[in-house]
């Protein structure tokens, strides 16, 4: 999902705003940001999936951001004889992905499917990325929970 930096400032500033009126509102916020954002990707997924294009692509290289989770750069050709080089729009990574050493994936073969309009989109078909979505929904669920119940006064956690 991108969320452009005009509406990400507004959030912040409705954020602090609240961490100092109403604290419970911060949980409600995070809790509805993380919803919609489990949305989005669902249906992004989804629509790649359902309307993408299945092509074999190679792992040319991982990418290590700040914390050191690991991102792999793929390169395919696109049917239109275009070479794209670039990381999944959506991919999700593990702890041990800090540790563990991917070089005998480099100049792996892996199955990805990209969308046609815009093939710089494209994700990694038989990578897990549910398991992340599914834990990013259970936290929005219970932070919406948890705010809404107080809220409504039936639990005073705040």
């Amino acid at each position: 999902m991108d969320f452009n930096k005009k509406y990400g400032i507004l959030y912040v500033v409705f954020f602090v705003f609240f961490m100092f009126y109403k604290p419970v509102i911060c949980f409600l916020i995070f809790g509805i940001i993380a919803l919609v954002y489990t949305v989005n990707s669902i249906l992004h997924l989804n629509n790649i999936s359902k309307n993408g294009i299945e092509i074999t692509g190679r792992i040319i290289s991982y990418e290590s951001d700040a914390e050191g989770y690991k991102t792999p750069i793929v390169e395919f050709q696109t049917i239109e004889e275009k070479i794209i080089t670039g990381k999944p729009s959506f991919h999700t990574s593990s702890d041990l992905d800090k540790v563990r050493s991917f070089q005998a994936n480099i100049h792996k073969s892996v199955k990805i499917i990209y969308n046609s309009e815009s093939p710089e989109k494209f994700i990694l078909k038989d990578n897990s990325n549910g398991f992340g979505l599914i834990m990013l929904a259970i936290v929005g669920l219970v932070f919406t929970y948890i705010s809404v119940g107080n809220l409504l006064g039936y639990n005073n956690i705040f």
